[in-house]
């Protein structure tokens, strides 16, 4: 079905994000990421504690290609 589109204002849109007007049978955002962090760096809660003696984080990574993205339905 057709739509009508009254005012736009788009202020940003990040490297995964998807815009749509009107129609759509699929949305496939086209990105991925790798998150390297040490010990204790994703805690939550209200009263995180953390002990750690010795913390290293080994980026060392001898593949090529990791998060592979196909555009869905070969477009």
């Amino acid at each position: 079905m057709p739509c009508i589109v009254g005012n736009v204002k788009i202020l940003s849109v990040g490297s995964s994000g998807i815009v749509q007007f009107g129609d759509a049978v699929f949305l496939s955002p086209e990105s991925t990421t790798k998150t390297f962090a040490g010990a204790g760096s994703f805690i939550t809660g209200d009263l995180p504690v953390v002990n750690n003696g010795i913390s290293a984080t080994n980026t060392y990574d001898p593949d090529l290609l990791d998060s592979n993205t196909v555009r869905a339905g070969g477009v």
